[in-house]
């Protein structure tokens, strides 16, 4: 293992590459990337890399956002079938048709999309700043929002809004077991219960904070005190426990009995040996069409500028 570490931080160092990694990302691969973060962050850090390649270690869609971001930089990912449910559940072509069906709708797409997706949207958000995003628009304004309908449903019910919403949805967060959760508040009477908005509302009823991953973990380490029952994908708590030591973390369980904790299967993709090989062969390496990517850049940096502005 420590042999792999080194040979990566040698072609890293060789090749002026940056790695990329996302907090669902096993906790070896969050260790050794230069910048660990949620969409927004790594969206951001791509944006401003002066690095030649970049290596994303997250899902394709991410790898995408980066390369719309960069064009003339090399984007890499460690396992090209790493992909999204959330994503797959918004097919671009279907997305467009819907788009074309309610004009005069300003479209705001979750940045858990494919860059063709992106490329019919007029800002993408995150979880980080969707809410803000949205309420920057006037009370009236017509908006559809896609793919998440859970993450809608939550930003309709916070902001007092009616978004039309694509009924699409993370297949991670929807199989979070209510009756779990409580059975595990019934063992566990202090711990509060932190969940991500792309939860079912159901879930999100139980939780005493709702946010992004960054949000949730940022609570964490402001409060070190508490305990803490974790919805959202279980490579969160690598971070969280790393910050916060003498935290108790317990990551909610799904419904399917056989698993302790909800892990994105797509995401466990990625390994320290493949990350190795994509350095060293400069492969697999992400493209995007060029007419999609001058369409999909465009909501992306309206994202990028409009969190500035917020201070996010």
């Amino acid at each position: 293992m420590n042999e792999l570490i080194k040979a990566i931080n040698e072609l890293k160092k060789e090749k002026n590459a940056i790695i990329l990694g996302h907090y669902y990302q096993k906790g070896e691969i969050q260790d050794i990337a230069d910048y660990v973060g949620d969409s927004l962050a790594l969206a951001q850090w791509a944006a401003k890399t002066e690095a030649d390649i970049i290596v994303m270690c997250g899902v394709h869609f991410m790898g995408e956002t980066a390369k719309v971001l960069c064009p003339d930089k090399k984007v890499l990912v460690p396992d090209m079938a790493a992909g999204c449910s959330l994503a797959d559940s918004c097919p671009a072509d279907q997305f467009a048709q819907f788009v074309k069906e309610h004009p005069g709708y300003t479209v705001i797409s979750y940045v858990n999309t494919t860059a063709a997706v992106k490329a019919v949207t007029d800002v993408v958000v995150t979880s980080t700043n969707a809410r803000q995003i949205v309420e920057s628009f006037p009370k009236d304004e017509k908006i559809i929002f896609g793919p998440d309908r859970n993450l809608g449903n939550y930003i309709n019910s916070v902001t007092n809004r009616n978004m039309l919403l694509w009924n699409g949805a993370c297949h991670v967060h929807e199989q979070f077991s209510v009756e779990k959760i409580v059975e595990l508040k019934t063992q566990h009477p202090e711990a509060l219960v932190l969940a991500h908005p792309e939860c079912k509302s159901t879930v999100l009823k139980l939780a005493d904070v709702v946010g992004s991953t960054a949000a949730l973990l940022k609570y964490a380490v402001n409060h070190p005190e508490n305990t803490y029952i974790v919805a959202t994908e279980s490579g969160i708590l690598h971070e969280m426990q790393k910050k916060c030591p003498q935290t108790t973390f317990i990551p909610a369980p799904p419904n399917d009995s056989t698993c302790g904790c909800n892990e994105c299967s797509f995401m466990r993709l990625n390994t320290l040996e493949k990350l190795y090989e994509c350095l060293k062969n400069e492969s697999p390496e992400i493209t995007v069409d060029p007419e999609v990517a001058e369409k999909a850049v465009k909501p992306i940096q309206r994202m990028l500028e409009i969190s500035a502005k917020l201070g996010l």
